[in-house]
């Protein structure tokens, strides 16, 4: 077993390090044209076009697992043959490369060797420092005119082409289901084996497929490379980036087949049927009250810990729920920018004024088919028709009362944050 200790890891170690990284880059003279990363000779450069032709030529004999270079599989061959020797004397982990041992060091002496050039933040590991820097520099050249899914390098776009495909010719041995990608078989069957071969070095957490570990560095690196159109927020997913411009198109795929009620995500979805269900899975063990969502069990504890962890940095008044405390922030910033010059009311978005402005045309295009009152707002309508239907379909997560509309469940929340 080798150890490694923190008192033997001088900083002037990682400063020569450094300033060798630095004069091995200024030698580098072979440019790779698929990304402009530089190589220090035309066979370091060879190698690296693997990465872009999808080359693995190098198999484990053990795993069947495949490689671009020969020394990342004589590192991964060791967990076959030698298991795991390097074992850190703080936390008791193992690993199986000295140089593993020496970036997992780094959590407990908290160094970042790795500073960005462009804003000064630093990082554990050359790797995130590299995903990070796409914040300042990274392009996205290749796009597939299926789903509009931009990529960095030709291979990748070929690759991700035959998810829409509808040929699975890789299914699972042990399930029998199939996939467009072998990679994606390969992901699919750690579930089976519970293999998390994929490690964050800046806290530990494992993962099922690089893939995820990426997506998950991206905590730690703060980028966001997935831009709204609109408003120029940023997502570190574009998933995410998806469901908020629905935001701005209205656009809600998802219905509710007992109400009509429409959703912009499936897991809302399935969380407003448990009001039509009624089922309340959720007890409190302190008073033996039951609650439809484990959110609400959970809200509800803060009643008996009495924990207010969300601060007002304006007033310093403290809330259970985040929620709330953004309810209660309009006291102090709210804003409303648009206002309409037929009865003087403001509106934070341009959008929210259009639709109040057909209060004021005489036009009232929407009827109600079990009595025929008529609405000039498709949402008024809407909302009439919880009359005769019964539901109430927006609960209070603090008393699990509920009501027609959000404007009513959002004027009984205020009992709970003392808002006025």
């Amino acid at each position: 077993m080798h150890h490694f200790k923190t008192g033997e890891k001088p900083s002037s170690r990682s400063q020569t390090k450094h300033k060798d990284l630095k004069k091995r880059r200024d030698k580098k003279s072979f440019t790779c044209t698929q990304c402009g990363k530089s190589s220090t000779n035309e066979q370091s450069l060879k190698i690296h076009m693997r990465v872009h032709a999808g080359e693995k030529p190098f198999m484990c004999s053990h795993c069947n697992k495949r490689f671009s270079r020969l020394d990342t599989l004589k590192t991964h061959e060791r967990i076959h043959t030698e298991g795991k020797p390097y074992t850190c004397d703080q936390c008791g982990k193992s690993l199986t490369s000295k140089y593993s041992l020496e970036i997992h060091m780094n959590i407990h002496t908290g160094e970042k060797q790795f500073p960005c050039d462009q804003c000064d933040k630093s990082f554990t590991q050359s790797s995130i420092l590299k995903d990070h820097m796409n914040i300042h520099t990274g392009e996205k050249l290749y796009e597939c005119d299926q789903c509009g899914n931009t990529f960095l390098w030709a291979s990748s776009l070929k690759s991700h082409l035959k998810v829409h495909s509808k040929e699975k010719p890789h299914s699972c041995s042990l399930c029998g289901k199939s996939f467009s990608l072998k990679q994606n078989l390969k992901a699919h069957q750690k579930i089976h084996t519970g293999v998390r071969d994929h490690m964050c070095f800046e806290c530990e957490k494992t993962f099922l497929t690089a893939e995820h570990l990426k997506l998950h560095q991206r905590i730690h690196t703060g980028e966001k490379p997935y831009k709204c159109s609109h408003c120029d927020k940023g997502f570190s997913r574009s998933g995410c980036l998806r469901t908020h411009e629905m935001i701005h198109t209205g656009e809600k795929p998802y219905t509710c087949d007992q109400c009509g009620k429409s959703f912009r995500q499936s897991a809302l979805l399935k969380q407003h049927m448990n009001i039509h269900t009624r089922e309340k899975l959720h007890e409190c063990d302190q008073c033996g009250k039951s609650f439809t969502y484990k959110q609400g069990l959970k809200i509800h504890m803060k009643i008996h810990n009495g924990k207010k962890l969300f601060t007002c940095d304006q007033c310093e008044k403290s809330f259970s729920q985040y929620s709330y405390l953004r309810m209660h922030m309009n006291i102090h910033t709210a804003e409303k920018l648009h206002e309409c010059d037929q009865c003087g009311k403001t509106f934070l978005r341009a959008s929210d004024l259009k639709r109040h402005m057909t209060v004021h045309t005489k036009e009232k295009p929407h009827s109600c088919s079990l009595c025929g009152k008529s609405f000039s707002v498709l949402q008024s309508l809407k909302l009439h028709q919880k009359i005769h239907t019964g539901v109430r379909d927006h609960m209070c997560f603090e008393c699990e009362k509920t009501f027609i509309t959000a404007a009513d469940l959002k004027l009984h929340q205020r009992m709970h944050t003392g808002e006025k």
